[in-house]
């Protein structure tokens, strides 16, 4: 039994519990927030005992034995290091930091402490990400990654009334390249490796992040699109097209469903079932891994995590999105 603890009280805390109570070897016991209130009330909703506004005295709880980190972006790298530091395993929600200096020395902080770090990028974990992997050399020479993902933040209707939520506030390393984007960057990374130049173009807000955006990458033999927004919804798929033929995947982050369509018309159904739960498979790999006594994934590398951040880096430089967190 791994007894997780949480940092973040949203959302997306609720989905990725909802996802480890399917685990046998998955247990809460702890809460973290920076007000009692929220805190609480949170560790009410699933009976937890445990509760922590100290970030030093939560990282030194003898409580629990990993934190799943999801509160703003902004905050990962100082609160991972702080839990590390005090022997904790960390399952930090993507993107992994704000920028790759900060990405490295969280990584620097788990190998000397000897504890488990990943990053928490459920796509690459799916049942329908494996297939597609295995698909890739019957397309022949891979020529084109279209991947797209645009989705209308519920926050944006707030936000074109003055309200500011955390979503598009760059002192928390926010917007649509970070929270979105990184949703089309993270998969060209596991299935290409690092790229040979990224470029790329936005709409820029008031509040200083970007609305929405696109990147235009290039490998040697390949060139890929990255087209991301908090501001629209788009309902095109995306694409990997190679000279032999085209998968089609549907909703990127979730690989709801793999279409393959040879160039003689052929069209073949990859899908496999997948939990509906999709971040299932990502904890399920953290804990294997601390079962095995692990300490780096095999899927969701340090390598990947860090070419990607670099990815983030290069296209945030070409639209002039710049952090505080990059100024520390």
């Amino acid at each position: 039994m791994i007894r997780f603890a949480v940092i973040g009280t949203n959302w997306i805390t609720d989905r990725f519990l909802d996802a480890g109570f399917l685990l046998d070897d998955f247990s809460l016991t702890a809460v973290y927030s920076r007000t009692e209130e929220k805190a609480r009330a949170f560790a009410a909703k699933y009976q937890v005992a445990h509760t922590y506004t100290d970030l030093t005295i939560f990282a030194n709880s003898s409580e629990f034995d990993a934190v799943y980190i999801a509160s703003p972006t902004a905050l990962h790298a100082e609160q991972a290091i702080v839990c590390m530091e005090a022997g904790k395993h960390v399952f930090v929600e993507k993107p992994f930091a704000s920028n790759h200096a900060e990405a490295e020395r969280m990584i620097a902080v788990a190998k000397a402490n000897n504890v488990l770090l990943m990053e928490g990028m459920k796509t690459t974990h799916l049942p329908n990400f494996r297939v597609l992997k295995e698909q890739l050399a019957e397309l022949g020479p891979i020529r084109r990654y279209l991947a797209n993902f645009c989705q209308y933040s519920s926050r944006y209707d707030d936000y074109k009334r003055g309200i500011v939520h955390n979503a598009f506030k760059p002192e928390l390393s926010n917007g649509a390249l970070m929270d979105i984007g990184i949703y089309t960057a993270y998969p060209m990374v596991a299935l290409f490796g690092a790229p040979k130049s990224v470029q790329a173009t936005a709409y820029m807000l008031d509040s200083g992040v970007d609305g929405m955006g696109t990147m235009t990458v290039k490998y040697p033999e390949l060139t890929a699109e990255l087209i991301f927004s908090k501001i629209t919804n788009s309902h095109v798929p995306s694409e990997i097209q190679g000279e032999n033929g085209t998968i089609v995947i549907e909703k990127l982050s979730d690989m709801r469903k793999l279409t393959r369509i040879d160039n003689d018309g052929t069209i073949t159904d990859l899908t496999v079932e997948q939990k509906e739960q999709t971040m299932y498979y990502e904890i399920k790999h953290f804990i294997q891994l601390l079962q095995a006594d692990r300490r780096e994934s095999d899927i969701n590398t340090y390598q990947i995590s860090l070419d990607t951040i670099k990815v983030l880096d290069q296209g945030r430089a070409a639209i002039g999105l710049v952090f505080p967190a990059d100024q520390a």
